[in-house]
């Protein structure tokens, strides 16, 4: 593969230790970088306009010669606080649910949470990018990402869907990984791992980069997300995709 290698993925905080140690290694000179919502890359990937992407996983299977082509990825062993369902009442009282249009995974996560966890019959309401203000009543909404760490005090329930996850089924839980459409060169996989890795190592200067006065990031980036995607984590995404399959 001789032209430079698509990748896509997204700008939200959980990524930038990712996106810091990409943007600054030598693997840059084989890839074009760019930056969109989860949703948006799936498509892309789906599309074969990009070839590789940081995936929402519940988008894998309907992706042609999708795999899984590195070790890190964005992850949770419980709250992961990025992800949640808001509400100004308490669970049982939850009528209907805005579902995010970032991310396919969350939307998927909360759907068999609902149904298999909670037991809990609601309608769904397809959000719109002010969906959030109308959050209200019996009507809870689906948050990710740096709105969800935004809005954590401003409702008086929020249900961290990682951890319901983990009550759930007792194990991890995968939200995006490195997935690509194509088979790649080993060399290329290489080098991004390791560029993935060194921005793991250097939190001290992302955390700098990206002031972010709502949530400590330190707490996010060790205790919330966790990156490396080890056989623990496979298990968790294996057993997800397998609800997923079957809705």
């Amino acid at each position: 593969m001789n032209q430079k290698i698509r990748v896509g993925a997204v700008s939200y905080l959980n990524a930038k230790p990712l996106l810091f140690g990409i943007e600054r290694s030598d693997v840059m000179n084989d890839m074009e970088l760019t930056l969109d919502y989860p949703s948006i890359l799936a498509a892309q990937l789906k599309e074969d306009t990009i070839d590789m992407a940081l995936l929402p996983v519940a988008a894998i299977e309907g992706i042609e010669g999708a795999r899984v082509v590195s070790d890190y990825g964005i992850a949770a062993e419980g709250n992961v606080v990025s992800v949640a369902l808001f509400s100004r009442v308490p669970l049982p009282e939850i009528s209907s649910v805005y579902l995010d249009y970032q991310s396919r995974t969350s939307v998927k996560l909360a759907e068999i949470l609902l149904e298999h966890h909670w037991r809990q019959p609601v309608s769904y309401l397809q959000a719109d990018e002010h969906y959030i203000d109308k959050i209200y009543g019996s009507v809870a909404g689906v948050i990710i990402g740096d709105r969800a760490l935004e809005n954590i005090k401003n409702f008086e329930y929020v249900y961290d869907l990682s951890a319901a996850w983990k009550a759930f089924t007792g194990l991890d839980f995968v939200f995006a990984a490195w997935v690509a459409n194509k088979e790649l060169p080993s060399s290329f996989i290489k080098k991004f791992n390791k560029a993935n890795r060194e921005g793991l190592l250097h939190l001290d200067m992302v955390i700098a980069a990206n002031p972010f006065p709502v949530y400590d990031l330190y707490t996010y980036y060790t205790d919330n997300i966790k990156y490396l995607i080890d056989e623990k984590k496979k298990a968790g995404m294996e057993t997800f995709l397998r609800y997923v399959s079957q809705k």
